[in-house]
């Protein structure tokens, strides 16, 4: 079973310098029919100005995942990390006991586009991490490339496992989906055909009962996928 979040039917938040889509409740936004999906907690595709961004804010239990598509983001935290976010690197940090950072965008002309992803943890009180992982473009194309998991290339302490695809017009990436386990696909670019559905940046989809997953991009195209327990 396929059910289909349409990009148009997420919440929103409009700041002068914040574009922010919320594919889940999430702050001022809240939706009891959308609060979340098994542990994925949190969806949200923000696009922010030239020198712009969140101030140190803290974060607990939690695992966080941001993915960049385009720009740069420049992340500063109390556990000492200063680094800069590029498109093809995911950055993981867990929360667990708690942290404080910041997300900013350093350009001084062009905004910076990304996904940031909470996953509820598979316990609390965890000591706080931070993990940054780059991805050639090639090691995405045509199949889905695991980025993080519970033994994947970045942590995730949670029984998730999260892929990506990047797909030329034709294209077709495809994944077994093992009995028990549930998917949500989220598009961050494009426009393919999922099992049969079409589905347009922006938009989610729940997975469920389908023993395997087939995308075929009409259009050039970028996709995340959560599988999950």
């Amino acid at each position: 079973m396929i059910k289909i979040r349409p990009s148009v039917e997420r919440g929103a938040a409009k700041l002068d310098w914040l574009d922010s889509r919320h594919s889940f409740s999430f702050d001022q936004y809240y939706d009891p029919a959308h609060m979340g999906f098994r542990s994925l907690r949190v969806i949200n595709e923000d696009r922010v100005a030239a020198g712009m961004g969140f101030g140190m804010h803290p974060h607990k239990d939690m695992e966080i995942l941001t993915w960049i598509l385009q720009g740069a983001l420049t992340h500063r935290d109390n556990m000492g990390h200063a680094e800069t976010i590029r498109p093809g690197e995911l950055q993981h940090m867990t929360a667990g006991t708690g942290v404080v950072h910041s997300e900013m965008n350093p350009s001084k002309d062009q905004p910076v586009h990304l996904l940031q992803i909470w996953i509820e943890p598979g316990r609390r009180g965890l000591k706080p991490e931070y993990e940054q992982l780059f991805f050639q473009s090639g090691d995405l194309q045509g199949k889905f490339a695991l980025l993080a998991g519970p033994e994947g290339p970045v942590t995730i302490h949670q029984d998730v496992n999260l892929y990506a695809t990047r797909l030329v017009p034709g294209e077709t990436a495809r994944m077994k989906l093992q009995p028990g386990r549930y998917g949500w696909l989220q598009l961050a670019a494009g426009e393919i055909e999922l099992n049969g559905n079409k589905i347009e940046a922006g938009d989610g989809a729940a997975i469920s009962d389908e023993g395997a997953i087939i995308c075929q991009a009409a259009e050039k195209s970028e996709a995340l996928l959560f599988d999950l327990a």
